[in-house]
């Protein structure tokens, strides 16, 4: 006797529910980004935006804390910088000397 495998139920976005995903795979919401389509720079790329050499990236990457953009190490050579947490990091270093003089 063959087992007949029932009908999964979707949610609207059309996610199987109850499918036994884990809880990392599930749909990013809309204030979290979606890092695999989002872009991505490598140490030289984002060196030469910002005007830095390389080693800079690097050093702030060995340092302890880590300081810099949040990076991605692939593989022990392959470090990868997401554009949004990239422009996140900025934003975070922005100083607006108005809002200093109001201090």
């Amino acid at each position: 006797m063959a087992l007949q495998r029932q009908p999964s139920a979707e949610s609207p976005d059309g996610v199987p529910i109850g499918a036994g995903a884990a809880p990392n795979h599930a749909r990013p919401s809309e204030r979290e980004v979606d890092l695999l389509h989002s872009g991505w720079y490598s140490t030289e790329e984002l060196a030469a935006l910002l005007g830095l050499d390389p080693s800079t990236l690097r050093r702030w990457r060995t340092a302890t804390p880590p300081q810099g953009p949040p990076f991605v190490r692939l593989a022990n050579r392959s470090i990868l910088y997401s554009i949004p947490d990239t422009q996140t990091w900025l934003m975070s270093q922005r100083i607006n000397p108005m809002a200093q003089e109001a201090l």
